[in-house]
């Protein structure tokens, strides 16, 4: 494999069909058209990055191939995007670095098939063989580079075919095969015989040199050898040059030509000293590390070989010659690997300041993105809620209304029970990066689980006449009459997979079940399950219909959500030590389960839960409502009418404060974000001359983003808008027995 990793990067340079390099001696010259390119001037940049890389310019190479790919990818001609690839690839392939060359080698044949060309999908197959034989894959790289020859037949490719030979010839080396070796450099040589010197001339020459070598036709080797040499030399091509000496050099050693193989050895030398310089500076240290690395590691093995030519020329002369001989050999070494310590270390100080600069810039960019999503959730929080809280309120007053029709009554519990779905829905939205770090809050609640099922699947009534579906229903008897849990987390989960069902199932059944997997004194384990008989989704959709944002491809279901549903669905699931489990072909429906487990509420339980808020202490007490919204003001005033207490009502926090300073109030509920005056300064400045009267933050933002700026500020709770009428009022009743005295005698209220 020693030959091959110096021969294989040698054939990437040469595999470009027509591609005959100029001779500049070192850097090309590349002119570069301003506007737009033709095929011969696309051409010519592609002819200038190998004249670059062969002559030892690595990193102009480079910063060329990565034009050549930008142009070619603007011009969206499948033949360039082709050719393009090919050039990031060989350039990841001189530098070893096989993964990202083999993905940039699948977009080359992706778009050489595109072309439809023959001679691109040739120079693709023969890629993938190269690369295969680099990483020792020699079986891969002979069937793909026996492919790439027979295209290149079909074409009559005089120079691909000898390409292709080259790349066969250099696998039977590796296999040690002299018969296949002298065929295909046999057959190459026919094929380039006419073409004028290039780095395939220089490429044919060696492979004769390794061929007489193994044969051990010594004289013929080193013959064919002197002529890829000069052939290299003539047409400056560093690159090739280097491992042309080292080989070279390294033979003669070997058969006792000592003194021809130190003088070939110091031009090797010489010649990696010329190229470590030329890429001193240049190489973009990201792609050239292994290379540097590498060019040590030869310089201190040149350095060794040095020191035995050296010892074996001086053989005859005195001991004391030979020890100095070596002591300077070893100070040489010494002097190198310290040279290598302290430019590493430079370098290693140069990106570490990079680095933290880096960090820096990121870190307050971090922080200025922080800030901005907190604005944004705090300020999509208020505008979502706020029109939730006039829906959920007014449905709540008005389904307590007496009078009520009943078919009126069944609607408006459709209506609220889809609003409070909606807002846990904005709620866990809103808050997906708290699901995901295990923040959200798990509230229980007393909850009939037949009466929930039977609301969620009234909600999609719609849906189902649409669609003509049937709701089956079968809920285990032995589930106990009133269970204990998270009743809002399971109403999204149920409400998610039940109207994906109903979305992507027409004239057909669903199915809604739940059985008792094991009931014990205080908790029984629910198995719950939906089953259609939609379109399915098929087994490679299982994990990505998981993935956030993503759809259900379907030409004949248009339906369109937002694709967190089920993402959401899972991670509720996860929270409650649950997981969601999909059963489902394309074609034949689709079946959701999952398991949970429920408290049994008690009988004293049960009884406390329906016991009335004793709510006559409420009757003639004041209280200030500061709210800006007119709908809420509306809601919040029939729901504390509803008790005989006496509402008043301010529209921003400067004329709260001033209405404090006039008469005095029972209780304040204050909102948050207002005009002219906000709730949390209102607040403050109510503090500074009233330090009893209660106040509650009536509030629709984020209350996690701002608690502790309310509860500074001197506001002793906060109710969320949209609210539950019974906390609502619980909340107020608890201040209000904290503070029974809240309306002194010389105190006046307002009229």
């Amino acid at each position: 494999m020693k030959l091959l990793a110096f021969f294989i990067p040698l054939l990437v340079f040469l595999q470009f069909k027509g591609a005959q390099p100029e001779a500049t001696g070192g850097n090309a010259n590349v002119s570069l058209p301003q506007d737009s390119y033709t095929e011969e001037s696309f051409q010519r940049l592609i002819d200038s990055s190998r004249t670059l890389q062969l002559s030892g310019s690595f990193q102009e190479a480079l910063d060329l191939d990565v034009l050549i790919l930008d142009e070619a990818l603007a011009s969206q001609n499948p033949l360039w995007i082709h050719k393009g690839y090919r050039r990031i690839a060989h350039d990841y392939l001189a530098n070893d670095n096989f993964e990202q060359a083999r993905e940039v080698l699948d977009k080359s044949m992706k778009y050489a098939k595109l072309a439809n060309n023959t001679s691109a999908k040739g120079y693709a197959w023969l890629d993938y063989g190269n690369f295969f034989m680099l990483k020792g894959a020699l079986e891969k790289g002979l069937q793909n580079t026996e492919t790439a020859l027979r295209l290149f037949e079909t074409i009559e490719d005089s120079t691909a075919q000898a390409q292709a030979h080259v790349a066969l010839l250099s696998i039977a080396s590796e296999k040690d095969n002299l018969n296949d070796m002298y065929f295909h450099l046999f057959r190459a040589k026919r094929l380039h015989e006419n073409a004028a010197p290039d780095a395939l001339k220089v490429t044919l020459d060696q492979k004769a040199a390794d061929y007489y070598y193994r044969r051990g036709d010594l004289e013929s080797s080193f013959s064919y050898m002197k002529l890829a040499i000069e052939t290299a030399e003539q047409l400056g091509f560093s690159t090739l040059l280097q491992p042309l000496y080292d080989t070279y050099g390294n033979r003669l050693y070997e058969a006792g030509r000592f003194q021809q193989a130190y003088d070939i050895l110091r031009q090797h030398e010489r010649l990696k000293d010329k190229l470590f310089e030329q890429q001193r500076q240049k190489i973009n240290p990201n792609f050239s590390n292994e290379f540097q690395l590498a060019e040590y590691k030869e310089d201190i093995e040149a350095a060794e070989t040095r020191s035995r030519l050296q010892a074996e020329i001086v053989e005859n002369k005195s001991r004391l010659n030979n020890f100095l001989f070596m002591v300077s050999g070893c100070f040489l070494i010494l002097l190198i690997f310290l040279l290598v310590l302290v430019r590493n270390r430079k370098r290693l100080i140069r990106e570490l300041k990079l680095r933290n600069a880096k960090y820096l810039i990121a870190k307050e960019r971090s922080e200025k993105l922080a800030k901005t999503k907190s604005n944004f959730f705090s300020t999509v929080s208020h505008e979502l809620r706020t029109p939730l809280y006039g829906v959920i309120g007014l449905s709540s007053i008005l389904l307590e209304d007496k009078n009520l029709q009943q078919e009126h009554k069944e609607d408006l519990e459709s209506l609220k029970f889809s609003a409070d779905y909606l807002l846990a829905l904005i709620n866990d939205v809103l808050q997906i990066n708290k699901i995901d770090s295990n923040n959200v809050e798990d509230e229980d609640t007393v909850f009939v689980l037949r009466n929930l099922i039977h609301s969620i699947a009234s909600s999609f009534e719609y849906m189902r006449q649409q669609n003509r579906n049937l709701f089956h229903f079968h809920i285990d008897e032995s589930i106990p009459a009133q269970l204990k849990g998270n009743a809002v987390r399971l109403s999204q989960i149920l409400m998610n997979l039940i109207g994906n069902a109903c979305k992507f199932t027409e004239k057909g059944d669903i199915y809604i079940t739940v059985e008792v997997l094991r009931l014990q004194d205080e908790t029984v384990d629910l198995q719950f399950s939906i089953k259609d008989t939609g379109i399915g989704i098929s087994k490679d959709k299982h994990q990505h219909i998981f993935e956030e944002f993503s759809q259900v491809d379907s030409h004949k279901y248009t339906y369109q959500g937002t694709g967190l549903g089920l993402p959401i669905t899972r991670k509720l699931l996860y929270l409650s030590g649950s997981e969601l489990k999909l059963e489902s072909e394309l074609g034949k429906g689709a079946t959701f389960s999952f398991d949970l487990t429920y408290a049994i509420v008690s009988e004293e339980e049960m009884k406390a839960h329906h016991t009335e808020i004793d709510v006559s202490s409420l009757r003639g007490k004041t209280v200030l409502v500061v709210e800006d919204n007119r709908i809420n003001q509306t809601v919040t005033r029939k729901l504390l009418e509803k008790y005989e207490m006496q509402c008043r009502f301010a529209e921003n926090g400067r004329e709260a404060v001033a209405r404090m300073q006039q008469h005095s109030y029972d209780i304040v509920l204050m909102d948050i974000n207002m005009p002219v005056m906000n709730g949390i300064e209102a607040t403050k400045e109510i503090r500074k001359f009233d330090t009893t009267t209660p106040i509650i933050a009536l509030t629709a933002v984020e209350v996690a983003e701002m608690r502790k700026d309310i509860y500074d500020s001197g506001m002793e709770d906060i109710i969320v808008k949209p609210y539950d009428p019974k906390k609502f009022v619980q909340k107020i009743l608890n201040h209000l027995r904290k503070n029974p005295s809240s309306i002194p005698e010389s105190s006046t209220s307002e009229e």
